[in-house]
């Protein structure tokens, strides 16, 4: 995996990991439907003070700083023990840091807690994909997109494509980037991928469709500048590719898209 690519999976986990019955974490079966524990109101007091500080650390491991969503997590358990958000956040910061053994045993008590919880089951799902374990990792993440209360099905989508990535399997990865995009027309990772896999591919025009539409919405990356100049490069629109050239020194001239370019490293 190249640097710029296993930069762009880390953005998606912080990004896409915020936020009948189900068997127990790592098993088959057919999944039950329930609407996710951030929808329900807290039990009593206690969960309460709890739900305020995973909010707050939900809030702090969206901008990097897992120690402090750590912290924040176990004042949450600490104040209403076996809370199962607070399981669930402790999980994605130890992740985020590496520590494999105990993400994966946190995700999987929160799951026992609460095997429908389609937030839980997102992140899971892309925890086994992370561990090798693709299959179930998918098993996962399509429970969590088919449970009618989740507000977010984006997000397992994109993780399902970044999985089915880690496995080259390129066309069933752009089925689930379409689905994570038509969830959420403003998912730039999803927009991003799409564009990367059409021009993987030879289909540079629509490579230039996925971006024009990223950036009419979001704004460019360097990443995305430096995609956008090579598919103009490709179609022959030399003024395009200026342009994307003059962003890439004006706005990215610190990053390893501006330095390939300098070097005219362009596949």
């Amino acid at each position: 995996m190249t640097r710029r690519r296993a930069g762009l999976v880390a953005l998606a986990l912080a990004a896409a990991l915020a936020g009948g019955c189900a068997t127990a974490p790592g098993g088959g079966g057919t999944a039950g439907v329930s609407r996710p524990l951030s929808d329900l109101s807290p039990a009593g007091p206690d969960e309460a003070r709890a739900r305020v500080h995973v909010d707050l650390g939900m809030a702090y491991f969206e901008v990097g700083r897992y120690d402090v969503a750590l912290d924040e997590a176990r004042i949450a358990l600490n104040d209403s023990p076996g809370y199962a958000p607070a399981l669930h956040l402790l999980g994605l910061a130890y992740l985020l840091i590496g520590e494999t053994a105990a993400a994966g045993e946190n995700l999987e008590q929160a799951l026992r807690i609460a095997p429908g919880d389609p937030e839980f089951n997102n992140s899971y799902g892309w925890f086994l994909c992370t561990q090798g374990r693709v299959q179930e990792g998918l098993e996962r993440l399509a429970q969590a997109a088919r449970n009618p209360y989740y507000r977010y099905p984006t997000r397992p989508h994109t993780n399902a494509g970044l999985c089915h990535l880690r496995e080259k399997d390129e066309a069933s990865a752009e089925a689930q980037f379409l689905r994570a995009a038509q969830a959420d027309p403003a998912n730039r990772l999803a927009l991003f991928q799409l564009a990367d896999i059409a021009y993987r591919g030879g289909r540079y025009e629509q490579a230039r469709a996925h971006l024009v539409r990223l950036h009419q919405q979001l704004g460019p990356s360097a990443a995305s500048a430096w995609l956008g100049l090579r598919a103009e490069r490709r179609l022959g629109n030399r003024d395009a590719e200026a342009s994307y050239a003059a962003q890439l020194r004006s706005r990215f001239a610190g990053s390893e898209e501006y330095q390939l370019m300098m070097q005219g490293k362009y596949e």
